[in-house]
């Protein structure tokens, strides 16, 4: 049997977005019965192995170290006080990283470096003329990654596509009871001649089991 951690690494650029990624990895490794979870801030690149490198670099790095490892376990606490201990597995260890590179660069390189099972990333959700000006790191770690990624994008971000109808509140309300209808009266006649699904009622097939009339 495999004694391999699932290993996770996150991209953190203190941006909103890179939060809503770092408290999705908490949650991912907390259900991995032996996870790691390694999260990496990169700095712009710099050439380390220069020679009368200035003092003030090597602060630097010493400085987002420590930010990063105290940032990383405050939100780590919060999230253990969120989450009952009994839920929820502890990582076999939470390792910060500082690199200088590209960002993208910086997190699929590590990610190399460890035989990473999944990579996770925010996403600003940016569109049109600012997303082609600013670039995106979570498409770029998409492209590069040699394991799985998982971009984390604000539920309130703009649709990719402005075609895309919004969710439906009646149908919403309608998967809310009892009856586990997936939509409304109206949705359900177009979905039906949209496309076909099955449904698979777990409790109802509970029940229809446990009646006396059941066969068998």
């Amino acid at each position: 049997m495999s004694t391999k951690p699932f290993v996770i690494v996150v991209g953190l650029d203190y941006s909103e977005h890179s939060e809503d990624a770092l408290t999705r990895s908490f949650e991912l490794a907390s259900r991995e019965a032996a996870a790691e979870l390694h999260v990496i801030s990169v700095l712009p690149a710099r050439d380390l192995a220069q020679p009368n490198l200035p003092k003030s670099v090597l602060l630097d790095v010493e400085v987002a170290a420590v930010q990063l490892q105290r940032y990383v376990a405050s939100r780590w606490a919060a999230f253990t006080r969120s989450v009952p201990e009994e839920v929820r597995h502890s990582p076999k260890r939470v390792v910060s990283h500082v690199r200088f590179d590209r960002p993208a660069k910086g997190i699929v390189q590590l990610a190399s470096d460890l035989n990473a099972d999944l990579v996770v990333v925010g996403s600003h959700g940016r569109q049109g003329l600012t997303r082609l000006l600013l670039g995106s790191v979570s498409e770029q770690v998409l492209r590069l990654a040699a394991c799985p990624v998982l971009v984390v994008r604000p539920k309130s971000a703009p649709a990719r596509d402005p075609a895309l109808e919004p969710a439906c509140e009646r149908c919403q309300a309608a998967r809310r009871q009892p009856a586990l209808e997936l939509w409304c009266e109206e949705h359900r006649k177009k979905q039906g001649a949209l496309h076909v699904y099955h449904q698979h009622d777990e409790a109802a097939e509970l029940a229809m089991l446990a009646s006396p009339h059941a066969s068998g």
